[in-house]
């Protein structure tokens, strides 16, 4: 008896040590959503929506193996029955470790979005970054569908972050730095394709209790700025600030946040000028309020009510999002 009660008890701790170097993380959320079109005779729409997002890490050592697993969940609108998702889709998969001083990782990852363009993933990613002196150096390869291979060189020069990736379609250029509190930002997207330019701009800082963000993005005639940021969504087609872009547009935006009484409070306003007639008679107006506050439960609630003007259109909306979410 006392034989097994010592063998239970090695299995016990041999299982605490394999699971020791395993992390399991995620975030949920619950969405209900209404949106009023302002037109004659166009209904309101009130829709639930839930996602949910599950992360397993593994460690051994210098190596990493990353599981990233994703769910939208319940989806019921007024005017149609609930569906479900199927269950949980895998997304991201990759193995990161290090080589000699150079970290290397491979296999599948969404590459995130940013303030010019959408995220994309791809299957049969490999990536290596190293520094040699004061250059930060990085190589990616893609072989999902056509080969793809981009080289990054980055420095520092005077208190300036700079980085240069030459990719088989075009380049990134970005530069970051500060001066007297005030945070600025370039991204610049040049294309090898005439007229296919997108650059981004953007300051940042404090003023008396206020955090403001003031940020551009510009396209050439031909170019057309997509991706999801504190811009707007500009990805999809339905309400609220979440819409098609088209070739020649550019947005500009303003936040202002803040704390009150416990909440965290901003503004933004995301103007998206008219490419094909031009002047703001005919430019789509985006105010949005949020409201953000941490609950004694260890969620997250958040309100967001934003009214869209567009000029051009003639379609005007005003969309209220209210969201429980939590992370563990």
């Amino acid at each position: 008896m006392k034989k097994q009660i010592v063998a239970a008890a090695v299995a016990a701790s041999i299982s605490a040590v394999a699971m020791a170097d395993i992390s399991i993380t995620g975030a949920a959320k619950v969405n209900y959503t209404n949106v009023d079109v302002e037109t004659a005779n166009t209904p309101d729409t009130n829709k639930f929506t839930q996602e949910t997002d599950i992360k397993i890490l593994g460690k051994s050592g210098d190596t990493t193996v990353v599981v990233n697993l994703g769910g939208a969940g319940l989806d019921h609108t007024d005017t149609d029955n609930s569906t479900q998702s199927g269950g949980m889709n895998v997304e991201d998969v990759y193995v990161q470790t290090n080589v000699g001083g150079v970290t290397v990782k491979s296999g599948t990852w969404d590459n995130g979005n940013n303030e010019l363009r959408s995220s994309a993933r791809a299957n049969g990613k490999f990536q290596a970054n190293g520094s040699l002196g004061s250059l930060n150096l990085g190589f990616l390869a893609t072989t999902d569908g056509a080969s793809d291979e981009e080289y990054t060189v980055g420095t520092e020069v005077g208190g300036v972050a700079l980085s240069y990736t030459k990719k088989a379609t075009g380049e990134t250029v970005k530069a970051s730095t500060s001066i007297g509190g005030v945070s600025l930002k370039y991204l610049g997207l040049p294309s090898d394709t005439a007229n296919n330019d997108r650059t981004y701009v953007e300051a940042a800082g404090s003023v008396g209790g206020l955090d403001v963000k003031v940020g551009k993005a510009s396209a050439d005639s031909v170019a057309t700025i997509s991706g999801d940021s504190w811009l707007g969504d500009f990805e999809g087609n339905t309400s609220g600030d979440t819409m098609y872009l088209t070739a020649g547009q550019d947005v500009t935006g303003i936040e202002v946040a803040t704390s009150v009484a416990g909440n965290k409070v901003t503004f933004r306003n995301v103007t998206v000028d008219d490419a094909t007639t031009g002047g703001a008679a005919h430019d789509t107006d985006i105010n949005k309020i949020i409201v953000t506050r941490p609950l004694a439960s260890g969620a997250t609630f958040e309100l967001t009510y934003t009214d869209t003007d567009d000029k051009q259109s003639g379609k005007d909306t005003t969309a209220l999002d209210l969201e429980l979410a939590v992370k563990f």
